[in-house]
Parts: structure tokens; sequence; C-alpha cells
């Protein structure tokens, strides 16, 4: 994984962004809507108030021969790789949790089985802390047992609790 790296997205990676999540709502067969996406991802681009955006860039293949440049200084840069994936962490507070928590609200990757999404996670795992959050939850799709086993295998242990949603719409009634 030395090709790897993994950083902090800032607004001007928008552009990039955005294709990777409609392969993520493609994936999860989940609507896409660039415009409300890329709304929504702007306060998180913007600051750490709700929560952060992550990249993982990765060169492609190494150059081979004796002319190539060190790994070193091909990923000296946030960027210099190929961005194959990203994961969004959003800010919730909790009586339960004692204070601040993680949500992992989406991570996903286009090399799945070569290390990449473990890389990720687990720089996303270390933010979280850094940021004073005391737990990170996150939801799979039920049908998913490829990547619960993932979870599962950093850490991550099904709860008891049952998320239910409501989409609010005013006046709400």
């Amino acid at each position: 994984m030395s090709d790897t790296r993994v950083y902090r997205a800032q607004p001007a990676d928008l552009a990039e962004i955005l294709p990777l999540v409609e392969e993520f709502c493609a994936a999860d067969d989940h609507p896409y809507d660039e415009t409300r996406v890329a709304r929504a991802l702007a306060p998180l681009l913007a600051g750490d108030e709700h929560g952060q955006v992550w990249l993982v860039d990765a060169d492609p293949e190494p150059r081979p021969g004796p002319d190539a440049e060190p790994k070193s200084e091909r990923n000296a840069e946030p960027g210099a790789g190929i961005v194959v994936g990203y994961a969004v962490v959003t800010w919730g507070w909790s009586l339960e949790s004692g204070g601040r928590e993680a949500l992992l609200d989406e991570i996903y990757v286009r090399r799945r089985g070569a290390g990449v999404g473990a890389v990720l996670l687990q720089r996303v795992l270390a933010a979280a802390v850094e940021a004073g959050a005391a737990v990170m939850f996150l939801e799979t799709e039920a049908h998913n047992e490829r990547v619960r086993g993932f979870y599962a295998r950093h850490g991550f242990a099904a709860d008891d609790s049952v998320w239910m949603s409501r989409a609010l719409t005013s006046p709400v009634r």
C-alpha cells in the first residue's frame, strides 16, 4: 500500500468526488442527484463543523525501468495518483455516546480486495478519534454480507438497535 495516499478533500476536489459518488449510488441502487450531492458536500469540504471528506489515490501501476521516478516523488502531493475512492464522515452528538459521535455516511473504493478500502477506513477512524468522536456508526444494506464482513474485520459489530427514518417536509405533520 505504499502507493496509496489518503488525504482530506478540499472544495477544489468536488469534480473528482462527484463521479465516485455516482458510482457508489449505482452500485447500491440509490438515486443520484448531482445538484443535491454537491450541495451536501459543500460544507463538508469547506470545514470540519459538519464532518469530513477523505480521498484515497493510488498509482495505477508502478513505473518500470531504471529511469522511473521513485515512488515517493510520484506521490509526493495529494492527487499525484488516480483518485480511486472516498469516505464521508459526519458528526452527531449523543448523550448515550457521551458527546460527539461519527457516522461513516459513505465509503467507496474502485479497487475492492486490494487493501485500499482498509487503508482508507483506518485513516478515517483515526481522524474521528482526533476530532473527539467517542464512537463511529455506519449502516449497510441488509443483503450485503460481504461489506458487513469487511466492517467486522475492522472492529465494527452489529447493534441491537434498529435505525428508522422519515423524510422531513414542510410542514411536518
